[in-house]
């Protein structure tokens, strides 16, 4: 995607059959779902792909555990609903995007009989629910067998264990492959283009006013439909449509930390089932390290929140009662904040209660809003979404969804083992082959010959795999447009480890200017604002010039008061 061509076309007064707002999962699994129905779709994000919720996920593509218990003790069809759906979109995601969707096995230690029992015939039913689509059999293990298994475990007092599979991804790559499969259908998409208000003909939406936060350009974008899929900022677009609407929305957020690799077994992840407060965590292999969590707080909107001292506190806990080797913050390589849009519901007396499933409704005016749901079932919630949007606004013209079966960019020629003909044929290093196969599937190769012809084969880093391609390929096909676009999105490196990011801020921000035009001025500024946030992610404190308040998200997603010249913004606007 070239973000200039697609601005172009945004601004030609072409009247779109959708105007989706928003560029996280469900936002660009709307745009792909109605761009393959052959509509004509355009897709404004307020900030960078995936910036937000779905950029900051446990990385697990699952039916979710928890929520079949409490479907089964508290008879909630919801809830079961919620995992028999989940199961079958685990299933699509994975055969849809192998490159980046993959099975893992999760163990769950138990210290009795009884509780072997339970959660073991819990599994049984988790894997009969996915049916055709499961990823193979839970089994039950004896104490001695778990500790072989998974020898950084501490099982004294324990019984056995339970071994489990569920599905794993990078999502932030996931939400910006599906935009470029959406482009590829003939979707307009853009990064960095906030929506300041909503155009109205006769009471009903027709359009919406946008701004170009890079230019300040504003112009108005037609459309013959709108669709709010904003996650936690939803309300706020409501509000634009509605100033009285009332909320919907309960917001929770979930702390993630990362270890380094060796504290789990490269092949098997942990899952604690139930906390003293009721809270389920993961401890998890993700790009040659270990990601930790999540926490379950009720939380205020913000971008980029930043993660709670207490929180990760509450981590490092946990992980220490269950590793034989404690960890303390000296082991944390990085760690990061997601908002979780919850359903409201008043009888619902915590976020924990609250069940993951979306809801769509239609405002008087016409404004279509999902909301909630979970990245597992983004591609579900996308098909409801434009099902909705076909009757309401008489689009489609009877055509029908076909995204079940629909291989995604980097997928299309991919299989498991081709990093190795890669190595062979590109004579690369093994680590490096792996590393560009599990980002670009089969463009792999296209990216080293970029590095070639460009002289970018150097690392990023001299201890990361991510090569300087890889920075000009994320400008030119990915629309990377600020230095933490690609630290943080693109590249994964800034939630793997935020001192090696930091320490790469640099190289990667020479490369950008080189593509982009930036003069040294423009760089330094990007380099010191990923310093900034990396510093207030890590410490838990922020400046108050860094956090989005809801009284600013309230005053309409973001405002004037909130933007500065391009090359000179703040932590939250750089990144």
């Amino acid at each position: 995607m070239d973000r200039q061509e697609h601005l172009g076309r945004l601004q030609d007064g072409e009247l779109f059959d959708l105007l989706v707002i928003g560029g996280g999962a469900t936002g660009c699994g709307i745009a792909l779902d109605a761009a393959t129905r052959g509509l004509r779709v355009a897709l404004v994000e307020r900030d960078d792909f995936a910036q937000g919720t779905s950029s900051k996920s446990t990385k697990l593509v699952h039916g979710g555990v928890r929520y079949l218990e409490k479907a089964i003790l508290k008879r909630d069809k919801e809830q079961f609903d919620l995992v028999r759906e989940g199961l079958r979109e685990r299933g699509r995601l994975l055969k849809n995007a192998p490159h980046l969707a993959h099975g893992i096995r999760l163990m769950t230690p138990v210290k009795s009989w009884f509780q072997a029992a339970y959660i073991y015939i819990g599994l049984v039913l988790y894997d009969l629910l996915a049916g055709r689509l499961s990823l193979g059999r839970s089994r039950l293990v004896g104490r001695a067998t778990a500790q072989q298994l998974f020898p950084q475990l501490d099982l004294d007092g324990y019984k056995a264990a339970v071994i489990y599979a569920d599905g794993q991804f990078n999502d932030a790559r996931m939400a910006v492959t599906l935009a470029r499969t959406a482009a590829s259908y003939g979707a307009v998409c853009a990064n960095q283009v906030e929506v300041t208000g909503l155009v109205k003909e006769q009471g009903r939406i027709r359009g919406a006013q946008v701004r170009d936060r890079l230019s300040g350009k504003a112009w108005t974008i037609a459309a013959k439909g709108v669709v709010n899929a904003t996650g936690p900022f939803a309300d706020a677009i409501r509000r634009m449509d509605d100033p009285d609407a009332p909320s919907m929305l309960k917001v929770s957020s979930g702390i993630h930390i990362l270890l380094a690799a060796g504290t789990v077994p490269r092949d098997l992840s942990l899952m604690i089932p139930s906390t003293e407060d009721g809270r389920v965590l993961f401890m998890i292999p993700w790009q040659e390290h270990v990601l930790f969590g999540t926490t379950d707080e009720p939380a205020d909107i913000a971008v980029d929140p930043v993660p709670g001292k207490k929180d990760v506190d509450y981590l490092l806990r946990y992980a220490s009662a269950y590793l034989r080797r404690p960890v303390t913050r000296d082991d944390v390589l990085a760690v990061w904040n997601g908002l979780r849009p919850l359903v409201f519901d008043p009888k619902k007396r915590s976020t924990q209660e609250l069940a993951r499933t979306h809801v769509l409704t239609e405002s008087p005016s016409g404004l279509l809003t999902m909301a909630g749901g979970k990245w597992t079932s983004y591609r579900a919630m996308a098909e409801d979404a434009v099902d909705a949007a076909c009757a309401a606004f008489g689009l489609c013209g009877g055509r029908a969804c076909v995204t079940r079966e629909l291989r995604l960019i980097g997928s299309r020629a991919y299989y498991p083992d081709a990093w190795k003909d890669l190595v062979v044929r590109e004579d690369v290093a093994p680590a490096l082959a792996r590393s560009l196969f599990s980002l670009y599937g089969d463009e792999a190769a296209e990216v080293l010959r970029l590095g070639r012809e460009e002289g970018l084969l150097a690392p990023i880093h001299p201890e990361h795999p991510y090569i300087g391609a890889e920075v000009a390929f994320a400008v030119r096909r990915e629309m990377a447009v600020r230095l933490g676009d690609v630290l943080l999105r693109r590249l994964p490196l800034g939630l793997v480890d935020m001192r090696h990011a930091e320490e790469a801020a640099p190289a990667v921000a020479r490369i950008m200017a080189r593509e982009l035009g930036w003069d040294e001025a423009r760089c330094a500024s990007e380099v010191e604002s990923a310093r900034r946030l990396f510093a207030a992610w890590y410490s838990g404190e922020a400046a108050p010039a860094d956090r989005r308040t809801d009284a600013v998200v309230e005053a309409g997603l973001g405002n004037q008061s909130f933007s500065s010249p391009e090359g000179k913004g703040s932590t939250v606007e750089a990144l």
